[in-house]
């Protein structure tokens, strides 16, 4: 392990077990959990009782200067003078949900999606110089295609000549079907007149076909200024024309993180760039002539953005696999992983996730998370389409943020689940945004991880969950279904702790091996009206399906 291990533990969350949980460092017996009232001051609290505003923050830092210090400005960054971009009058607006219809099944008016359609086309009407755009393929269509174009028309009528980077990640074969050369021939002529003052940049791009690696941030950065980022993909079918929308959210903000986002997007284009041609792992096209971009904005305007409020964020992402092997300059030495049941089926691939040191160098996102659940003192929220994975022939779950979550919970630390109705799980027309037949699958596992943390007392275990845990499928009105019969779908991938920091981005909690991107923010206020906003009414909707629930003593796992 690393030199600093017992004053990094004692800084990450204020206990030796639950800094083991994070990194696998040493096998630990959990303390009693205590209840709310009683539970002494540990991890964020203690810290902040030093004097830091942002002892989340600092917790995550130190995790990813210790794991992946060579990634530092091109993976992950951390910034201050950051503010949440909300319209006027609407401080709570910078939290962009799809479709925001809470309560109604029918969801015919969705003010959610109508926000983030503006959001995205305000963005890019305002661009000066540049405008990069992540996601999962296929490319944009529909009414994001349109918000796109309107966007770019407005910023060109303004007279702007802008370079525009389009970037999708695709599964392998999928790509065939992923054409940047058709995708740039509509936009081209969508753009009409304004096409010779825009500048088009179009790719798709897998980066190991073995590891099941490809692009799946999801960014509209604009100028390096602003950014719209979280875990919707641009596409109509599944969030626009359905009768039962996805529901889904991203983050918007201006500062300097928006710039940390366009250089990690710098990071993929530049193996994008290196990448291209018929037969190879990145397919390209471009307008009016022009080469592929490794770097775009930051060849212009080197210097970080300016201020624009006092936010502090870190940015984060991950490289998955074949951009780069590892971090030559990390020391980064995990302990081997405590076993877990996390193979299934007769094909199974090296686990990267529960196994793989160099992986993790490149991949600070999942160290970022596990350091931000690690240091929750009184309640964790978890809003994820799934905590397990797809399996085979991907590990069934992270162990080590399952003994996070176990540790948190032999603490006294409440923490809820919400997850994706599992009936989405293969279900047609659903999308398939479920990968668990039950939550069981999830209970089950952290019975598991808790006997462990016991001394193997089933007892002990199931008594430290029934009091602390809440698990439930996702609901978004009163109502088992939309009203077109089909199950409710979750996309988000939305961490929040002690109502003070949480992240938002394209990265699950379960294995997965993509390149990823999103933000920790720290910010009691922000937090406040992510809870008022999203996590209050979710619970409102989904409590019912609950099968652990502290407060009803309700515990069927």
């Amino acid at each position: 392990m690393l030199r600093h291990q017992p004053r990094r533990l004692r800084r990450l969350t204020g206990t030796v077990l639950a800094g083991a949980a994070i990194f696998g460092a040493i096998p630990a017996a959990a303390g009693p959990a205590f209840a709310d009232t009683a539970r002494p001051a540990t991890g964020a609290a203690a810290r902040s009782a030093t004097g830091s505003a942002t002892p989340h923050l600092d917790s995550v830092e130190e995790a990813l200067r210790q794991v992946s210090p060579g990634l530092e400005g091109s993976v992950w960054q951390r910034t201050s003078g950051n503010a949440l971009d909300a319209p006027a009058g609407d401080p709570g607006g910078w939290l962009l949900q799809t479709p925001g219809c809470w309560g109604d099944a029918n969801c015919t008016d969705r003010p959610g999606t109508r926000a983030l359609l503006a959001k995205m086309t305000e963005n890019i009407a305002g661009a000066t110089r540049t405008v990069d755009i992540s996601t999962l393929a296929p490319f944009p269509n529909g009414a994001f295609e349109d918000a796109i174009v309107a966007g770019l028309k407005s910023a060109a009528a303004a007279g702007n000549k802008l370079q525009v980077r389009i970037l999708v990640g695709a599964a392998p074969l999928y790509n065939i079907n992923v054409l940047p050369t058709s995708y740039r021939d509509e936009l081209v002529r969508r753009l009409g007149s304004a096409a010779p003052d825009i500048t088009l940049t179009v790719a798709s791009m897998t980066t190991s076909k073995t590891a099941f690696s490809w692009n799946h941030s999801k960014l509209l950065v604009v100028d390096g200024q602003s950014v719209v980022t979280g875990g919707i993909n641009g596409w109509k079918d599944d969030y626009i024309d359905t009768t039962h929308p996805v529901s889904d959210v991203d983050l918007a903000l201006t500062g300097p993180a928006a710039g940390s986002a366009g250089r990690y997007l710098d990071t993929l284009w530049t193996w994008t760039c290196r990448n291209t041609g018929v037969f190879s792992a990145a397919w390209f096209a471009s307008s009016n002539g022009a080469a592929c971009m490794p770097t775009m904005e930051q060849d212009r305007n080197p210097s970080a953005a300016p201020a624009t409020g006092s936010t502090p964020v870190i940015a984060v992402g991950g490289l998955g696999v074949g951009i780069r092997d590892k971090d030559p300059l990390s020391t980064y030495r995990p302990a081997p992983t405590a076993g877990g049941d996390t193979a299934c089926g007769p094909v199974n691939l090296h686990d990267n996730t529960n196994g793989d040191r160099d992986y993790e160098t490149v991949n600070p996102e999942e160290n970022a998370l596990r350091a931000l659940i690690a240091g929750a003192d009184s309640h964790i929220e978890i809003s994820q389409q799934d905590v397990n994975g797809t399996c085979p022939p991907l590990p069934r779950y992270d162990v080590r943020l399952y003994d996070t979550l176990a540790a948190k919970l032999a603490a006294g630390v409440k923490v809820r689940i919400v997850v994706s109705d599992p009936a989405n799980r293969g279900a047609v027309g659903s999308g398939g945004y479920s990968q668990i037949k039950s939550l069981s699958e999830i209970s089950d596992t952290l019975l598991a991880r808790l006997g462990k943390l016991n001394g193997g007392s089933a007892q002990a275990a199931k008594s430290t969950m029934c009091q602390n845990l809440q698990l439930a499928s996702f609901r978004a009105a009163p109502t088992a279904t939309w009203a077109d019969g089909k199950p409710f779908a979750l996309h988000h991938k939305l961490v929040s702790v002690d109502g003070a920091a949480f992240y938002i981005g394209s990265k699950n909690l379960y294995p997965a091996w993509l390149q990823d991107f999103g933000y920790i923010v720290e910010d009691p206020t922000a937090a406040a009206q992510l809870d008022a906003r999203l996590l209050s009414p979710e619970w409102k909707f989904s409590q019912d399906t609950a099968t652990v629930d502290y407060t009803r003593g309700l515990c069927k796992g």
